[in-house]
């Protein structure tokens, strides 16, 4: 049974997940895309073939649904920011993208045989969400949930930068919260809850480096003023020192099965 779509825009995002709309485009521009390793390591995990239909949930921009569509995958994706949405559709097409939240998918029942989660779990209502995320998931299909982490520290600036931007760290659900594998052991229903850590190496672009720090929430949150200064700051860091042709991203793929 699929929800009232009337009810989806009744809940309100994380204010500090909300702040995406603001910066979209840098966000596109500064995310690392997901190596193809990732969702070979994904998809043999939950016993994926191409053709297979998948959600993917949250999905931004597309950095994740596009890597899925490459590997083949039947992929719908659901995401609730209209400028996010827009640049999704325009890369994979926007029969492929829906509007929705992860507490009220607009799909009906058993309709996929995964559902992805990058870098978004921690914003959700999870126990709504994993409500939501069973009934659209047939018997045995899997969820796999994504944190992504680029590796600054072969950069000589790496310390100085990183020093900065932590410093301004409010609160954070992906930091402070409880580990996702907590949610999903309350919520019942599932097992073979699992991690698989992976590492890739992707080109480092010095001069996108401040659209990467566009893209975490809380810089996106600040006041224009002081995040244009921030950025003044941290370029002044960064032209100052070096940048390795390439760098290291940390990619954690949690997995469960639904029973």
């Amino acid at each position: 049974m699929q929800p009232d779509p009337g009810s989806v825009r009744l809940m309100p995002l994380h204010p500090l997940a909300s702040g995406f709309a603001d910066v979209a485009n840098a966000y596109d521009r500064g995310r690392p895309e997901y190596a193809p390793t990732v969702v070979d390591a994904l998809t043999a995990e939950l016993r994926l073939s191409p053709g297979d239909p998948v959600l993917d949930l949250a999905a931004g921009t597309g950095k994740l649904t596009r890597a899925l569509l490459a590997a083949g995958l039947d992929v719908t994706a659901v995401e609730p920011q209209s400028p996010m949405r827009e640049i999704l559709a325009a890369s994979v097409g926007p029969g492929r993208v829906r509007d929705g939240l992860a507490e009220a998918i607009p799909l009906p029942d058993d309709a996929v045989a995964a559902v992805t989660v990058a870098d978004g779990f921690h914003w959700f209502d999870q126990a709504a969400a994993l409500g939501e995320i069973a009934r659209v998931l047939r018997p045995g299909g899997g969820l796999a949930l994504l944190t992504m982490v680029p590796d600054w520290g072969g950069a000589s600036w790496a310390h100085d930068v990183g020093t900065l931007v932590a410093g301004l760290r409010p609160e954070h659900p992906h930091f402070d919260g409880p580990p996702w594998q907590d949610a999903v052991r309350a919520a019942g229903g599932w097992s073979g809850l699992r991690e698989v850590p992976l590492t890739v190496m992707q080109p480092a672009v010095a001069d996108r480096f401040a659209d990467y720090l566009l893209s975490l929430s809380w810089i996106a949150t600040l006041p224009d003023s002081d995040r244009e200064a921030l950025l003044e700051r941290v370029q002044t860091i960064v032209s100052a020192g070096e940048t390795p042709a390439e760098l290291p991203v940390h990619v954690v793929v949690g997995l469960a099965t639904r029973a």
